[in-house]
C-alpha cells in the first residue's frame, strides 16, 4: 500500500487556438480559454511574449496574442490588433450586441492577480502599459475567418512554462559563459601585449651602448664601426 495518498490528476485546461492574418510571415497566433476557470490557468501560466485582450468594463473572454520570443506588443500588426479586437468582442455577451466598444490590451506580465479577486478577474500593475482600441461594429468576415481556423487543444500549461523558464536560464548561462570567456581572452591578450613590451624594453636596454663604453673598448669610432659591421 502507498504511504501517501495518490494526488488526483489535475484537470487540463482546454485552450482554443486561432490563426491571425499574416501568420505565415509573423508566426504569431491567438489563443483563449473556454471559460473563466480556464482563464485562471492562462493568467497563471502565460509567457512574456503574450499580449492580453479584453472588452473594457464588460465581461468577455480573455484573448491572447503570442508573438515570437524576443518580440513585444509593439511588433503586432494593425491586422492582428483588429483580429484580436473582433474576436474578443464576439466573445462578450454584452459587447457582441453593442457598437463602439472599447477593447483594452496589455502585456501578460502587466496583469495583476490578487487572492481577493474573483475567478477570471485581473487588474494591472501599471495603467500606463494599457492601450485601448475602439471597435465600431462586429465584422462578421473577420470573426468567421478566425472561427474557421479554431482548434481545441489541452496543453500542459505548467510544463510549457517550466520548459520556457528553463530555456531562459540556459540562455543566461550561455551568455554569461561567453562574456566571461571574452573577458578572459581580452585579459590574456593584454597580458601578452604587456609581456611583449617588457621584453622589447629589456632587449633595447641590453643593446644600448654609450660613448664611454666605446672609448673604453675601441681606440677610435671607426674601429667600433668596423667591429659592428
Amino acid at each position: 500500500s502507498h504511504r501517501f495518498p495518490v494526488a488526483r490528476a489535475r484537470r487540463t485546461a482546454m485552450v482554443l487556438f486561432f490563426t491571425p492574418r499574416g501568420n505565415d510571415e509573423t508566426k504569431h497566433y491567438i489563443y483563449m480559454g473556454r471559460d473563466k476557470v480556464e482563464n485562471e490557468d492562462l493568467i497563471k501560466w502565460g509567457l512574456p511574449e503574450d499580449v492580453w485582450f479584453h472588452v473594457d468594463k464588460m465581461s468577455s473572454a480573455h484573448v491572447y496574442m503570442r508573438v515570437k520570443k524576443g518580440q513585444t506588443w509593439d511588433d503586432l500588426t494593425e491586422e492582428e490588433l483588429e483580429d484580436c479586437a473582433q474576436l474578443v468582442k464576439a466573445n462578450s455577451i454584452q459587447g457582441n450586441k453593442e457598437n463602439n466598444v472599447w477593447i483594452v490590451y496589455t502585456p501578460w506580465a502587466n496583469l495583476k492577480k490578487l487572492p481577493r479577486m474573483e475567478v477570471g478577474q485581473v487588474g494591472y500593475h501599471d495603467l500606463k502599459l494599457v492601450r485601448r482600441i475602439k471597435v465600431e461594429k462586429r465584422q462578421n468576415e473577420i470573426v468567421n475567418r478566425l472561427s474557421k481556423t479554431k482548434r481545441e487543444e489541452y496543453p500542459n500549461l505548467a510544463a510549457e512554462r517550466e520548459a520556457y523558464d528553463k530555456e531562459v536560464r540556459e540562455e543566461k548561462k550561455r551568455a554569461f559563459r561567453e562574456a566571461e570567456n571574452a573577458r578572459l581572452e581580452e585579459e590574456r591578450a593584454r597580458e601578452a601585449d604587456r609581456e611583449a613590451r617588457d621584453y622589447k624594453h629589456i632587449m633595447d636596454g641590453e643593446k644600448m651602448v654609450t660613448n664611454k663604453d666605446i672609448a673604453a673598448k675601441y681606440e677610435s669610432v671607426s674601429d667600433y664601426e668596423d667591429d659592428f659591421m
